[in-house]
């Protein structure tokens, strides 16, 4: 047995903002990608994981009980003690949407009643979507906005209004013969959201913090979906810098603390602006350049993999 592909995904723009209703962009990355399968002779990876989802059934049990959704749970136990496993090359823990490919897995394979991908999405059903996939999500990581599996489920780029207002959308042609370019640099380390988001929510007890994210961080962010999704490039990079400085004054805790030197570097130069990808801490940090040439150079030494072209 082996189930349909489910792709990582990433948040271009709106990591910690939309949390406080800034607009949001999050595209599907089919670089990476997980299906369930079923073995009798497991790895020690694919034991781990057949484990990780037995005890996911049992809170999916819990969760099913509250009429938002309902689960063939008499399928789903067959199926793990069968061996049934997530067989991913999502990095864990790298900001690019694990656990809400597995997600979207699950629910595609075992939900009743289940909203599909073909039927006409209104924003009422993406909206329940997004709700389930949360609830689901939950389990891996606390507070899930589910945004991630609900990428991964319609493999759709979204744009993110605000918390009830999503759809789905279109992005500009790429220009594969563009030097600029969007693309993931490795820190080399894993991320815990959970930690990271309770760093930020921390910070959000104080007057001044949220008047800057308010202010500066949700200013900026919208700006840069607007301006990504019109193709306007140069207004696009103006609003991407200005982003790139915000976090690296305000949000240094989730920097990766060898990065923050080439994040400074960047601003200075300009020969490419680097931002959050997810929550931080480590993974992926995402870079922006005009030039990808000269931003390679310029950070040397660094794997950059390239995810859309300008």
């Amino acid at each position: 047995m082996k189930g349909p592909l489910f792709y990582s995904k990433i948040l271009l723009f709106g990591e910690y903002g939309i949390i406080k209703d800034s607009k949001g962009l999050s595209i599907p990355y089919n670089f990476f990608k997980g299906a369930l399968k079923t073995d009798n002779n497991l790895s020690e990876e694919a034991k781990h994981s057949n484990e990780s989802l037995s005890k996911f059934a049992d809170y999916l049990a819990g969760i099913a009980s509250e009429e938002l959704v309902q689960f063939d749970m008499q399928t789903l136990r067959t199926d793990v003690a069968n061996g049934m496993y997530f067989d991913s090359s999502i990095p864990q823990g790298y900001g690019v949407g694990s656990s809400g490919a597995l997600v979207a897995a699950i629910y595609d394979k075992y939900a009743l009643d289940k909203i599909t991908v073909l039927e006409n999405l209104t924003r009422e059903k993406l909206l329940k979507l997004k709700v389930v996939f949360g609830q689901m999500e939950s389990f891996f990581h606390g507070k899930s906005s589910g945004l991630d599996p609900l990428n991964s489920y319609l493999s759709l780029p979204i744009l993110i209004n605000s918390k009830d207002n999503i759809e789905s959308t279109s992005l500009p042609t790429q220009n594969k013969e563009g030097k600029g370019a969007v693309f993931l640099l490795d820190s080399g380390m894993t991320g815990e959201t959970a930690p990271m988001v309770q760093i930020f929510m921390e910070q959000m007890k104080h007057e001044g913090f949220r008047s800057m994210l308010k202010e500066k961080f949700v200013k900026h962010t919208d700006a840069c979906v607007d301006h990504f999704l019109n193709g306007d490039v140069k207004g696009l990079f103006g609003h991407v810098k200005q982003l790139s400085h915000v976090v690296l004054d305000h949000f240094k805790p989730m920097i990766p603390a060898q990065f923050h030197e080439l994040w400074k570097k960047g601003i200075e130069t300009n020969d490419y602006y680097l931002k959050l990808c997810g929550s931080g801490g480590g993974g992926y940090i995402l870079g922006f350049t005009e030039d990808i040439e000269k931003a390679r150079t310029s950070l040397k030494g660094h794997n950059l993999e390239v995810v859309y072209n300008f």
